[in-house]
């Protein structure tokens, strides 16, 4: 599958790859057996807002080669405003377990940044037991500027071919945009929170919420904390009701 075989779809200025399905998203990323370089980026509605009102965040999603919705509202903004499209959410969670199994079955090396140190070490002993993922580095999310310097230099030095960095955003982003500046030879992929919900430290929402769309939902009620978050939505709320896409 080439890139041009894949529909890109506009949502507020924001160029976004629309899938079909996850197995579908993965073997473009491996077509020609050839993993693809560059950097994934998941969107959705809160990132959209993010990225209209911080000029940083919009250089830096703007640049990012492979955006693809992460988040129902998005989709349903795809399917709103083509409604042909044949576009399904693919939650960043679930691509980056489907990657790793993949990397697992091929051999492509992988460099895992980010998360508490106990929380790295059990996600690369999970990684390895569950699927042989090849893990050439790492380093968890606690280093200073000197250090950073140098993990640039040891993600280089590893030949690693996949770099997942679970750091939040738009930190994550940043550390991103200067691995790949300085070693351009792999694919890079935010994860947030991921390593957590792998190992078991963070529930996720269980599957009929997710179908529902209604994993947003789950996470407001298990973290009342989100409602200043949940409610900035209500502004991309309008722009869908609208029909200002």
């Amino acid at each position: 599958m080439n890139s041009t075989s894949v529909p890109l779809y506009r949502i507020r200025g924001i160029s976004l790859y629309g899938f079909n399905s996850q197995s579908q998203f993965i073997d473009y990323l491996y077509a020609d057996n050839t993993l693809k370089v560059g950097t994934l980026v998941a969107m959705n509605a809160e990132k959209v807002l993010t990225v209209e009102s911080n000029a940083e965040v919009r250089a830096l999603v703007d640049e990012a080669e492979y955006k693809y919705p992460d988040g129902i509202s998005l989709v349903r903004s795809i399917r709103k405003k083509y409604p042909h499209a044949l576009v399904t959410r693919i939650p960043g969670a679930d691509l980056w377990e489907g990657l790793m199994a993949r990397a697992g079955q091929e051999g492509t090396p992988v460099f895992l940044v980010g998360g508490k140190p106990e929380v790295l070490n059990q996600t690369m002993q999970k990684l390895r037991s569950q699927w042989q993922v090849n893990i050439v580095g790492f380093q968890d999310g606690y280093f200073n500027a000197e250090q950073r310097e140098a993990l640039l230099t040891r993600i280089a030095a590893s030949g690693a071919k996949m770099v997942t960095v679970a750091m939040g955003s738009p930190k994550q982003e940043l550390l991103m945009r200067d691995c790949k500046a300085h070693y351009p030879q792999a694919l890079y992929m935010g994860v947030g929170g991921t390593y957590d919900v792998f190992t078991g430290h963070v529930k996720r929402a269980p599957q009929l919420w997710q179908k529902l769309g209604l994993e947003w939902l789950y996470r407001l009620l298990s973290q009342p904390t989100r409602l200043k978050r949940q409610l900035r939505l209500l502004k991309y709320l309008g722009y869908h009701i609208r029909g200002d896409l």
